[in-house]
């Protein structure tokens, strides 16, 4: 049963808690699911893909991106833009596809203003000391910047009691499994629905 509207999914959660393996996981179990790729005007790292990893712009494009109103939402991040086109979620969620963002706290909490409607989840490690075991373990960053993304993931924290759902990432399946849950119990909705219940009125 198609249907007929896609629901909006904001995925948010510290550096390290595994959000990029939990979302491959979920795409790979569920075929009407976009995950939307963002904008940015930094440059890509080595492996990265323009149109997979990100869509690359230049400044002056994403400036111009910001005046047309073309954004859900962006952010400045260490002197780089990054941000969610707002016509390619709009297209896929009037097609029925829902919609995954995987974006931090400023950009969720602009998403909820303009898309009260959208799903809003929060991923955190079992325990403060795994999510810095799992940043130290993947050996891509010094000490300083470790001691910094754990500083910014209490910040983060703060701001839980605005999501819908937390999720525990201690196991990949298990945090997968959970997301389902919700999306299925948000696809249940009766406002999601009503075009079912027409037959019975």
């Amino acid at each position: 049963m198609k249907k007929e509207k896609g629901q909006l999914i904001v995925l948010s959660g510290p550096s390290g808690v595994g959000k990029s393996t939990v979302i491959a996981e979920l795409i790979g179990q569920r075929d009407n699911i976009y995950f939307s790729v963002s904008y940015t005007t930094r440059q890509p790292r080595v492996g990265e893909q323009d149109g997979v990893n990100y869509n690359f712009v230049d400044r002056a494009e994403f400036e111009r991106m910001i005046a047309a109103d073309e954004l859900l939402e962006y952010a400045e991040y260490v002197n780089n833009y990054y941000g969610t086109s707002l016509k390619a979620i709009q297209d896929r969620l009037d097609a029925g596809i829902d919609v995954l963002l995987d974006i931090e706290v400023q950009g969720a909490a602009k998403v909820r203003s303009r898309c009260p409607g959208a799903l809003f989840i929060f991923i955190i490690p079992p325990s403060f000391e795994e999510l810095s075991r799992r940043l130290h373990r993947r050996n891509t960053d010094s000490e300083d910047v470790i001691v910094g993304r754990l500083e910014k993931a209490r910040v983060e924290f703060q701001e839980i009691p605005h999501y819908d759902y937390l999720v525990i990432n201690d196991k990949v399946s298990g945090a997968v499994a959970e997301i389902e849950a919700i999306l299925t119990a948000a696809e249940c909705r009766v406002d999601n629905r009503k075009s079912i219940l027409a037959q019975f009125a």
